[in-house]
């Protein structure tokens, strides 16, 4: 039996290995999960129990083609993001067709959390990148870098000496081990570059919001001396924003 909630939208951000599944109810999450492999009988179970209308998907990878035409038969709208949707912001990139359908949703996420701000949102997962998006609601472009785990291995697979360490264990100010110099090296060196990235931006700008997100998100918020924002969630927060965007239409 369906659930007779109104206003419910199903939200799909398929990464390179896995895919989060959302229900929101308005600008809330009422149910979340992570898949491995998507099919179209998981997402029409959720479309059954919650009666769901409207779907959104974003994907870094090509989905089957066999889903895909499963939610078109069964969802009364479906929103793919790319290039063309249309957003509840201005793209001031000179190649939009290039730019991440992840990022996009990011920047979404923080402008329903803090609209009419500067923006900046840090994605701190297998690579990070930074956004910006002026106060103007113009996204101006952003930087992409090796994520933390990216780093850790490229030492250890580049070089025939350096072992594969953990972001886990002691960190001083100055390894005085192999295992404490590179984790030292990296998780500092990344938390420099993410504070020297907001202070530039805080110089150019009154006010600037910073949302950090990503696998890494928590773990490095607790090594950042600025005020930020942490929300794991925001991707999936900004399709659902950028779906309702264009439902409303």
């Amino acid at each position: 039996m369906s659930l007779n909630i109104i206003d419910l939208n199903l939200i799909i951000d398929q990464g390179n290995t896995i895919a989060k599944v959302a229900v929101f109810e308005k600008n809330i999450i009422i149910e979340k999960t992570i898949y491995e492999d998507l099919s179209s009988e998981i997402l029409l179970s959720l479309g059954h129990k919650y009666n769901i209308e409207n779907v959104i998907i974003s994907s870094v990878k090509k989905i089957e083609g066999s889903v895909i035409e499963k939610i078109q038969e069964n969802f009364l709208n479906l929103i793919y993001l790319n290039q063309n949707t249309s957003l509840p912001f201005k793209i001031g990139y000179k190649t939009p067709n290039t730019l991440g359908v992840d990022r996009i949703a990011a920047i979404a996420g923080a402008e329903a959390e803090k609209e009419d701000s500067n923006i900046i949102v840090i994605d701190a997962g297998t690579a990070i990148t930074y956004d910006f998006m002026d106060r103007h609601k113009v996204y101006r472009g952003g930087n992409i870098a090796p994520g933390m785990q990216m780093r850790f291995k490229s030492l250890n697979e580049f070089t025939d000496a350096l072992p594969l360490v953990d972001k886990t264990g002691e960190l001083p100010d100055f390894g005085n081990t192999t295992q404490t110099a590179i984790r030292c090296g990296v998780i500092k060196g990344l938390v420099y570059e993410i504070e020297g990235f907001i202070e530039e931006m805080q110089k150019k700008y009154d006010s600037v919001f910073v949302f950090l997100t990503g696998g890494d998100a928590f773990f490095l918020s607790e090594n950042i001396n600025y005020p930020i924002f942490v929300d794991k969630n925001l991707v999936l927060k900004g399709l659902n924003r950028i779906l309702n965007y264009n439902v409303e239409k």
